[in-house]
């Protein structure tokens, strides 16, 4: 029964009639331990060969509805990197990446790009990959990828004129339309809440009596859910990019309209970094804010040909701008791409010179959307978990009649973000199909026994600093660490932010509240 289970939860199978042990409706079912065995060959080999023999990997058993214990199951996969030195283990870590929809299973093969040595020594680094995410049993609202393809024609990114205004939303409705017909039964619980008591059964097949875990930008949500249904669960938390959990679960469209601020926030900030480090490392120095709102303006009116022929298109540029905003360490290509783009729309310019343009990095983050690089697309592979989740946890209105004087105002807010913004949840949500989800809609401030550490960078495009400050706010016990820095997340680019961590998640010794770090490296 066993092998069948974890063959079938593996293949993203949900089970009929396993139900877990009693519990009461609303609370979390008792955990059987986990079975820890090889990994599959597939997921070894995108993990560096030198974890592959340390590794090994599991799944989980949940309820599909927590508050059926005995109904329909499902199942988490989880990869464990044991502890480096068992002898002064303190316990396991969880890590989620964000998204939502990041698969987060191989993470824990991942560890040192986000902690120090100590980290590794002394806990069981657990990546796992949400319900409906990835391997674990994901919510696929496509049979084919030709079905997907056919929906995503004549659906735009950054939709302007009425006839791409009225064709996305027709186009967002077939979508929305295919995943009430395919997603099956995970469709109305793929909560953030739901996750947060799969969390605890995991926490519990592990043999943990509490919680240590790290959650990066979405996955700062599930941590702040878990610390809140289960406080006394809790014992330390890393909130890496934070979301405002009271303003996301309460008010989509008011959350998703400062999300383009933030991003708007970062834009700014990098450009003025560009003019202060001169054109000899940021080849678009020289004005570049008024450099940027020209070029944005100018592409608005049409396309401009590069000299090599390619044609750049305003989605060209918000789309990159948006997705570089996310690693430091692209700013020069970006930069670079940038002013050959302003010498095109002013041949003039061309004397003053330019860098050689390197091909820009388009980081796979699904244009914004998630933190981590999807599973390949052909043949339909994908999950649609993003919209799964952020249909249930965010409240939209149920209509997009008004959809395109919204998108106009937050573009006056935010002009370079503000239509891109909008033509993501605030297009799609209306018509998702899960009408009466469970989610955690809130009491944020059940106090933890030890402080939840908040980290936030002050200019974190997708989850601005404010909201870092709020979500600290928010939540019973916490203390907030900054970092001058740019990017999205910055947990392994800050040595001093990283030995505060450490010391968190060993001794529990909580950093001081409003300590400001460095990154490791300032762009350009």
């Amino acid at each position: 029964m066993r092998v069948a289970l974890v063959s079938a939860v593996a293949l993203g199978t949900v089970i009929t009639g396993l139900g877990s042990a009693s519990a009461q409706p609303g609370t979390t079912s008792a955990a059987r331990p986990a079975a820890w065995g090889p990994c599959a060959a597939d997921v070894l080999a995108e993990i560096p060969a030198a974890e592959r023999t340390k590794v090994s990997c599991a799944v989980q058993e949940v309820p599909v509805d927590h508050s059926r214990p005995r109904g329909d199951s499902t199942g988490i996969v989880m990869m464990k990197r044991p502890a480096g030195d068992p002898a002064k283990k303190i316990g396991s870590l969880f890590i989620n990446p964000g998204g939502p929809g990041g698969a987060g299973l191989i993470y824990s093969a991942y560890g040192g790009s986000f902690f120090t040595p100590e980290v590794l020594e002394k806990f069981d680094l657990i990546g796992f990959d949400p319900r409906g995410v990835g391997r674990s049993a994901p919510l696929r609202c496509f049979r084919t990828q030709e079905e997907a393809d056919a929906v995503n024609v004549g659906w735009y990114a950054l939709p302007t004129t009425s006839e791409e205004i009225a064709s996305s939303i027709r186009q967002s409705k077939a979508y929305t339309d295919y995943c009430k017909i395919n997603a099956g039964p995970l469709l109305d619980h793929m909560s953030t809440e739901a996750v947060a008591r799969d969390l605890d059964i995991m926490r519990e097949s592990v043999g943990d009596g509490q919680l240590t875990y790290v959650g990066f930008s979405y996955g700062t949500l599930l941590g702040a859910t878990y610390a809140n249904i289960f406080p006394q669960r809790s014992r330390a938390l890393v909130l890496d990019g934070n979301v405002d959990p009271q303003l996301r679960l309460t008010n989509g469209a008011q959350y998703d309209r400062e999300r383009a601020r933030g991003f708007e926030i970062a834009l700014d900030a990098m450009l003025k970094r560009c003019d202060s480090v001169g054109v000899e490392r940021c080849a678009f120095a020289g004005d570049a804010r008024k450099k940027f709102d020209a070029i944005r303006e100018s592409l608005r009116k049409g396309p401009t040909t590069l000299p090599n022929g390619t044609q750049v298109t305003l989605t060209d540029v918000v789309g990159r701008t948006a997705s570089n905003l996310y690693s430091p360490t692209t700013f020069k290509a970006l930069t670079a791409w940038l002013q050959s783009i302003h010498v095109a729309q002013n041949p003039s310019a061309a004397a003053l010179g330019v860098q050689s343009v390197v091909d820009v990095p388009l980081l796979h983050n699904l244009g914004g959307k998630a933190d981590v690089r999807a599973l390949p697309d052909t043949p339909y592979t994908s999950d649609d978990s993003y919209y799964a989740v952020n249909c249930i946890d965010k409240p939209f209105s149920r209509s997009n009649r008004n959809w395109a004087s919204t998108a106009a105002k937050w573009e006056e807010e935010s002009p370079t973000f503000g239509r891109y913004q909008a033509a993501s949840d605030l297009l799609t949500c209306p018509t998702w199909p899960a009408r009466h989800p469970d989610r955690w809609i809130g009491p944020w401030n059940r106090h933890t026994k030890n402080p939840i550490v908040v980290v936030g960078n002050y200019y974190d495009p997708a989850t601005q600093h404010l909201f870092a400050q709020r979500m600290a706010k928010q939540l019973g016990n916490a203390r907030l660490i900054s970092v001058d820095a740019f990017g999205h997340c910055i947990l392994g680019d800050s040595a001093g932010a990283d030995a505060a961590v450490t010391r968190y998640l060993v001794d529990l010794t909580a950093p001081v509240d409003g300590t400001i770090f460095q990154p490791n490296a300032q762009p350009f």
